[in-house]
């Protein structure tokens, strides 16, 4: 069943990029007592979400933050090597936590799974953002087929 408001977010160990490689993070360190914007899409260095979807959270970096935002959050099911080289080509800095779902067992964990095997892309993550507090979601935007409508940073900053 699909992740919605009022659920808890699901124990699962990401990775994000560090000095040294590859690190571990868990979501009980990422939301845990903290309110967190995540949004997730389907690929790293692919079109809409290199165009668009990233940068936009990038420019609202401050808007989302001065809303009492403790993290804005990027998820895709990719390596921590490829969102960590993708977080340096879209200028995050340390304004995005660029997160590595690399076996989609997040995205599994919260049945947000966009299969693309038949287009030889493999499993991906559906293009999506909600709003975490204290780790329990208030907010779940997840966009239909290939739009890019409710899951922007705009979009989500007017429900801050």
């Amino acid at each position: 069943m699909t992740i919605a408001v009022g659920d808890k977010i699901p124990s699962v160990e990401l990775a994000t990029m560090g000095k040294d490689g590859p690190e571990a993070i868990t979501t009980d360190e990422i939301f845990s007592g903290k309110k967190v914007v995540m949004f997730a899409l389907p690929g790293a260095f692919t079109p809409t979400c290199s165009a668009a979807h990233v940068p936009g959270y990038v420019v609202h970096n401050d808007a989302i933050k001065a809303k009492g935002v403790d993290t804005i959050a990027c998820l895709s099911v990719n390596d921590a090597f490829v969102m960590g080289a993708w977080g340096e080509a879209q200028n995050v800095e340390d304004n995005i936590l660029m997160l590595a779902d690399g076996s989609g067992n997040f995205t599994e964990a919260v049945d947000l799974v966009l299969d693309l095997t038949e287009r030889n892309m493999g499993v991906r993550s559906q293009r999506y953002a909600m709003i975490v507090d204290d780790g329990i979601v208030t907010h779940l935007n997840i966009e239909s087929g290939p739009e890019f409508k409710v899951s922007d940073a705009e979009t989500i900053l007017s429900l801050l």
